[in-house]
């Protein structure tokens, strides 16, 4: 009776194992029947039992085109039946997707961010204009403040002049701006106030809780 047993590694291997088993066997016996009216029949009773399965995905787009692709990858593409997306070819599927372009605009200044390029192409569509200087010193303070959090010490209003210059392509100079930015300690200041608050909340209610405890 122990040699009767039938062991999952002994068995067909699964293409998609989190349809189970039996959800393969419907597929292999859908692939041997005649005629094609029959398969389609088959196919589509397939389709209604693995879509019931994953009752959480229906409302994901395309998720019966997921569903018929399935069924065609589990058959090995050996199952002739209609599907209403098309039928993929096994060519297709195994094609490898092109490598991501990791972004890097301005490499030489990646304490700024990304962000940063973005926001001063956008600066230079605008028109002069008070909306569009106020966004420049904007821009500028934001920019002092990701360098102080790389540098932690002190920053001079020129470099940062100098660096805006030469991100925006020459189009935004303040070399000869009379107007300061904001103080090095008021930025520090702002960026580690929110860290400091919620510190403070918990310190509050630690001392709540041995205030309210019970001494015996």
């Amino acid at each position: 009776m122990i040699d009767d047993i039938e062991y999952n590694t002994e068995r067909e291997h699964l293409i998609i194992p989190e349809y189970g088993r039996h959800i393969q066997k419907m597929i292999n016996y859908a692939k041997t029947q005649e005629p094609k009216e029959e398969r389609n029949k088959l196919a589509k009773s397939i389709i209604a039992v693995m879509g019931n399965m994953q009752p959480h995905l229906r409302d994901v787009p395309d998720f019966q085109h997921k569903l018929w692709d399935q069924l065609f990858i589990m058959s090995n593409f050996e199952l002739d039946a209609d599907s209403p997306f098309g039928v993929p070819s096994k060519e297709e599927l195994s094609e490898k997707p092109e490598p991501l372009k990791y972004p890097q605009n301005f490499p030489k200044y990646r304490f700024y961010g990304n962000n940063i390029k973005t926001m001063i192409d956008v600066a230079n569509t605008w028109e002069e204009g008070e909306m569009k200087e106020a966004l420049v010193y904007t821009i500028a303070n934001h920019m002092k403040k990701c360098f102080l959090n790389w540098n932690k010490d002190t920053v001079e209003d020129d470099v940062i002049f100098d660096h805006l210059y030469e991100l925006s392509g020459g189009k935004i100079n303040l070399k000869n701006s009379e107007e300061d930015l904001t103080d090095a300690s008021r930025l520090m200041k702002a960026s580690s106030g929110k860290k400091y608050s919620s510190n403070k909340k918990g310190s509050n209610k630690k001392n709540n809780q041995n205030r309210n405890r019970k001494r015996y």
